[in-house]
């Protein structure tokens, strides 16, 4: 008889573990760019064995947004992300982008209003997905790559409709929540900054064309 499988599928929040990433960096005595050139897929995959039950990779889906509004004071920063993106892809993940909304924040003390920007459908998108893979039976366990509150109506959702599927959190560097963690009590790991160091790609990057991708100096 084959042994048993637990078919493990990982739903990445981008925004979430980018500034994840990025405080991990000075906390780390690097450079901001330090440790962004991340290589989801083999830090995720370094969790199989502590998730247990003969976990195997799945699929892995990667959420984020183009950060367009910044192009007027970073023209070069949907190049940046454009270029990581690709390496993302090459290595197996999925890729969801969305957007920003610009919002009108006011000032209590001047009475001014200040833009400011907030993405926008990703958390809905991860809470979507999650049940999207449970009703389909793509997999056995899906572990949240997030530190963020939004998916917790998703995720109590999935426990209920699914209660023989598992749904647990990897906990970004200093995005740790207590209350994700008391959610899924007995599925939950803090990812350690000093893991971000070890799962970085190889730079260059080679995609599969064989074209090299460059990590930036500046991030």
């Amino acid at each position: 008889m084959a042994p048993i499988v637990n078919r493990t599928s990982f739903l990445i929040d981008g925004f979430n573990i980018y500034h994840s990433v990025k405080n991990a960096s000075y906390d780390l005595g690097l450079r901001a760019s330090g440790t962004k050139w991340l290589d989801i897929r083999t830090l995720c995959a370094s969790y199989l064995a502590s998730i247990g039950n003969n976990a195997q990779m799945q699929e892995l889906y990667y959420f984020s947004a183009f950060a367009t509004h910044r192009l007027v004071i970073d023209p070069h920063v949907v190049e940046r992300q454009e270029n990581y993106l690709e390496c993302l892809k090459a290595s197996g993940l999925i890729v969801e982008m969305f957007r920003f909304k610009k919002k009108k924040i006011p000032c209590v003390k001047c009475n001014k209003s200040f833009n400011r920007f907030e993405e926008k459908e990703t958390d809905v998108a991860i809470g979507a997905k999650l049940l999207e893979l449970l009703f389909l039976d793509k997999c056995d366990t899906v572990m949240l790559v997030t530190g963020d509150t939004d998916v917790v109506p998703a995720v109590k959702t999935a426990q209920t409709l699914f209660p023989n599927k598992m749904v647990g959190f990897l906990l970004p560097y200093k995005r740790h929540n207590q209350e994700l963690a008391d959610l899924c009590p007995t599925l939950n790991f803090r990812i350690k900054k000093e893991s971000y160091a070890r799962h970085q790609f190889a730079d260059p990057f080679l995609l599969p064309s064989g074209k090299p991708i460059v990590k930036p100096a500046k991030w």
